[in-house]
Parts: structure tokens; C-alpha cells; sequence
């Protein structure tokens, strides 16, 4: 299959290798930032429309709502190349709200929409053992899943246009609530005077036991905080859970508790760390550095 990829970031570029690595044929629009590993790999075409052109299918995996727009319709994009029968998948963590919009301007160009996001950073996508969650009609999500199962693992639909998207943002408080969990629980322990790598290790065979304590626990064990999934970006899908909570009147506490944390380390210059770089907020409250003395 002749297969259109805008993205190719941290996630994206992985991703498009393993559809490469299937036998698909992939076109990607010229960009400064791509990688020598990508133009050996890919057909380079001058923009997203012409990508669009040569492709049977159009995937988009960018950071947020506004670039997801810009790579659809801004001159040049996706959307001047579309024609009827084809099928755009958006891989990104973005607005369900706005996702809905996106596919019904597609629709009326006679193309086929599913949206996609995925968990599993970049660890997963190296791996094609993304968690996908997709959103849209059953014919284009099966027209899809081939093309999935070259990515991921766990591939669920969801239910139709943007279903996708509200499932990305439950995963996301999920997951900065365990990272709060599992950065808590490390400091309390330091601080009491036991050694955190024990306390991990222990943990990891109880009730407690999560991929969170597994990764995310040993990076703040360590103080790496290389993405990964860079703070930035899950402020902003917890940006999303907050405005989305807010018109349908549900209380998300303790995700607005990690969003305040969030905002700690990006206020001292953490925004590009890995998210369970959010241990150095906590480490901050409690004045003390997990693995340190006193």
C-alpha cells in the first residue's frame, strides 16, 4: 500500500519504519528537521498535499490540535490532495471536539477519517507495541487495522469519530496519576531512609506493581529524564481532560493536582524532560532528593 506519513518526530519516525519494514511504500513531505535515517527510508515529496496525491493513505502523527489542523488544511496540506476512496488516520493526542470537526471536512471531500492515538511512548513505538485507540466507522477502521497491527498490539475501536481521542485523554490521567503515585511513594520512602531502587524492587511484586513503577520509577531512581514523553506534551493532554471535564461538569481533582505539578518542573526549565521528571516537583516540597541523605 502506498502510505502518506506527516510526523515524523520521537513516535512517528519509528512508527513509519515498522509500516516500511511491512512492505508498505512510504511518502513523507520535505521538512528541514528530517532525520538522514528518514530520507533513505521514505519518498520525500515537496508537501503534505503531494503527499496526499501519491498516497492511498494519510497518516498524521503531530504534537497537538493546532498542528493537526495546520498539517490538514493550511496551504499545502493534507486536504488539497485528498480525493474520494482514501483514508486519513490522525495517530495524534488531540481535541475529541476538534477531531470531530477534522473528519467531517474530510468527509465532505469524499475521504474516510478514523482517529487513532496511541500509548506506549517511544519504547512502544520502536517495539510496534503501541496501545491504539481508534475512533470512526467500522469499514475504515478495518480498512486500517493491517496497517495498526504493523504499530501496535492492544487495537481497540472504540466507538465512532473522536472516540478515540476521549479514550487518549482517560489513559493520560491514568497515567500522570500513577506517575503523582509512584513519585510520592519514592520520596516518602527516601526521605524515611530507605534505599528507592529496594523499595522498586519490592513493590514490583505486590499489588502495586504497575509499567509505571517499572519505567517511569527507575528513571527517577536514576534522574533520567531523557524522553520519552516530554512534560510539555502531557500538560497539554491534560489541558485537554480539564476544558473537557469543565463543559461536562465532572471534577477531576487529583488531575488538576498533577497538571499543578506538571507546571512546577516547567517553571524551573523542565518542560522537554521525560513526564516522570514530575518526582522533581515533589522532590522540591519535601526538600529532598530521592537517593540523597537527610
Amino acid at each position: 500500500m502506498k502510505i502518506g506519513f506527516v510526523g515524523l518526530g520521537i513516535m512517528g519516525l519509528p512508527m513509519a519504519l515498522n509500516l516500511k519494514n511491512g512492505g508498505h511504500e512510504i511518502y513523507a513531505p520535505e521538512r528541514a528537521s528530517l532525520k538522514p535515517e528518514a530520507r533513505a527510508a521514505f519518498t520525500i515529496l515537496p508537501s503534505a498535499a503531494e503527499v496526499a496525491k501519491a498516497a492511498e493513505v494519510i497518516i498524521v502523527m503531530v504534537p497537538d490540535t493546532p498542528d493537526v489542523e495546520r498539517a490538514l488544511f493550511a496551504e499545502g496540506g493534507v486536504a488539497e490532495g485528498l480525493s474520494a476512496g482514501k483514508l486519513v488516520i490522525d495517530m495524534s493526542s488531540i481535541s475529541p471536539t476538534a477531531t470531530k470537526d477534522f473528519a467531517a471536512k474530510v468527509a465532505a471531500l469524499g475521504a474516510d477519517y478514523v482517529d487513532a492515538p496511541v500509548s506506549g511512548g517511544e519504547v512502544g513505538a520502536k517495539a510496534a507495541s503501541l496501545t491504539i485507540m481508534c475512533g470512526g466507522s467500522d469499514a475504515a477502521f478495518a480498512r486500517a487495522k493491517p496497517l495498526f497491527e504493523l504499530m501496535g498490539k492492544n487495537i481497540t475501536l472504540v466507538g465512532g469519530v473522536g472516540a478515540g481521542q476521549t479514550c487518549k485523554v482517560a489513559n493520560q490521567i491514568i497515567v500522570a496519576l500513577n506517575i503523582e503515585a509512584v513519585a510520592e511513594a519514592l520520596v516518602f520512602a527516601s526521605k524515611a531512609g530507605a534505599d528507592p531502587a529496594k523499595v522498586r524492587q519490592a513493590l514490583l511484586g505486590g499489588f502495586a506493581s504497575s509499567r509505571i513503577l517499572e519505567v517511569h520509577a527507575e528513571r527517577m531512581i536514576n534522574h533520567t529524564f531523557n524522553p520519552g514523553f516530554r512534560i510539555a506534551l502531557h500538560q497539554k493532554d491534560l489541558n485537554l481532560a480539564l476544558s473537557a471535564a469543565k463543559e461536562l461538569g465532572v471534577a477531576l481533582p487529583h488531575t488538576a493536582s498533577a497538571q499543578q505539578l506538571f507546571s512546577a518542573v516547567s517553571a524551573s526549565g523542565g518542560s522537554q524532560l521525560d513526564h516522570s521528571g514530575m518526582v522533581k516537583a515533589l522532590e522540591m516540597l519535601a526538600a529532598h532528593e530521592i537517593g540523597s541523605k537527610g
